[in-house]
């Protein structure tokens, strides 16, 4: 109801002569879909984020991400302990299991953590991009601030929503861009649970808990698997990496590979790359970035869970082991529970989009639905070219994609349901 209620409101004001260049406003549909994009920190977009936008739009588009980053119910807790110095215990339990607390009495010391953090990484990433954009490209004082401050909120918030035309692609070569909000994607895919304890344990890697130990050491994997994965697909094609030297087309596949963790920042062009990059991305944009964080995705740890599981079932093992221990059963459910239901709303979401789109082609639409799924925002340039019908599609994946996987996860985590009888056991033919 909170992440709604936002909506509601970020839409509405989106939706004000205000808010856009163009006399009049724009459409329900266009501002319900920018609010939503921005709120489930997407970065689909059907408008022009720098040119269609008023200044005042672009704040309201920011605060959106701000608050779909940070999450409803964290800003909700921090405002009831600032108006009245405490949580209630219902609030109290809802935020442990959104931020994956291990327990509800230090609420407040986490929220304040969390907050900080934030903060903290988006003014260093604000910093660095503004003496960048002043110093090296000379843009005016006043444009080099906001550009800086909006690229390193929609960067850490792993939006993905800028500011240019064509995103990032005229900084391709730029590590001094590209770098920091590289940076900023990584740590927010992370998740505030991960940085919080690496922050508090850095140097005690033993005491770290399997969720950190999983986060990261996948995360550097997928980063390195997907940087190789691109750049030998994708090295000779003169559309996308083929026109930069050597080392700026190890630089663009890393980055491109960085932002399939859920941010829909490109530095090259997304329409031109090969149906198998996009077939590859789709896999990883569904994996997504740690849980409890501002990145999308079915979360690294499912991920991690249900490779395991497969690993014990194939090899013949009795338990789920990871990094020394062994995995609860309950979070074996869960695991496939999440995956299950993800993959049966791209599913229901591609078949939509065919049938009301039939003159595109399958590898466009699944690309489209896995990234507003993720939240990711990448998109091979038919977002705004769609009818009505399949955007409202979208719309839905997104706030399912945003809410579905951490609400699914807490429902099963929280629900207590003593079994009070079992059935007869009966195993049928599998495979």
């Amino acid at each position: 109801m909170g992440y709604l209620t936002a909506l509601v409101v970020g839409t509405g004001l989106l939706m004000t002569p205000a808010a856009t260049v163009a006399p009049g406003g724009i459409s329900l549909l266009s501002g319900l879909f920018t609010a939503t994009s921005a709120l489930s920190v997407t970065g689909l977009v059907v408008l022009d984020t720098g040119q269609d936008f008023t200044f005042f739009g672009q704040i309201v588009i920011v605060c959106l991400i701000q608050v779909g980053g940070l999450g409803v119910l964290l800003l909700t807790t921090l405002l009831a302990l600032v108006v009245a110095g405490r949580a209630g215990l219902r609030l109290r339990q809802s935020v442990a299991s959104e931020t994956k607390s291990s327990g509800i009495g230090g609420i407040k010391p986490m929220v304040l953590r969390i907050i900080g953090l934030t903060l903290t990484t988006e003014a260093v990433v604000a910093v660095l991009l503004y003496l960048r954009f002043r110093f090296f490209y000379g843009d005016p004082v006043g444009e080099a601030v906001w550009s800086a401050i909006f690229h390193a909120i929609s960067a850490f918030n792993n939006a993905g929503f800028g500011l240019n035309r064509d995103s990032l692609m005229a900084y391709v070569a730029d590590p001094f861009v590209c770098g920091p909000i590289a940076i900023a994607v990584i740590l927010g895919g992370l998740g505030y649970p991960v940085l919080i304890e690496l922050f508090r344990k850095y140097r005690f890697p033993l005491t770290w808990s399997m969720t950190t130990r999983a986060v990261v050491v996948v995360t550097p994997l997928l980063l390195l698997g997907g940087t190789v994965f691109i750049a030998a697909i994708e090295w000779s094609n003169p559309a996308t990496l083929g026109a930069l030297d050597w080392w700026g087309r190890i630089q663009a596949a890393a980055f491109q590979s960085t932002i399939t963790r859920t941010a829909g920042f490109n530095s090259i062009d997304i329409s031109a790359m090969h149906p198998a990059s996009w077939f590859g991305m789709d896999i990883l944009m569904f994996i997504g970035g740690g849980p409890a964080g501002t990145a999308g995705g079915v979360k690294i740890t499912t991920f991690v869970v249900l490779a395991a599981m497969t690993w014990t079932e194939v090899s013949g093992g009795r338990a789920v082991n990871l990094f020394g221990r062994r995995v609860s059963r309950s979070v074996h459910r869960q695991a496939t529970t999440v995956i299950v239901l993800a993959l049966g709303l791209i599913v229901a979401a591609t078949m939509a989009i065919m049938l009301n789109a039939p003159e595109l082609r399958f590898d466009r639409i699944l690309f489209e639905v896995v990234s507003a799924f993720g939240t990711v925002g990448l998109s091979t340039g038919i977002t705004a070219q769609l009818p009505a019908f399949s955007q409202v599609v979208l719309i839905i994946t997104m706030i399912f994609g945003r809410l579905g996987p951490v609400t699914v996860a807490s429902a099963l985590a929280l629900r207590s349901r003593p079994i009070r009888y079992e059935l007869p056991k009966e195993r049928p033919l599998i495979g």
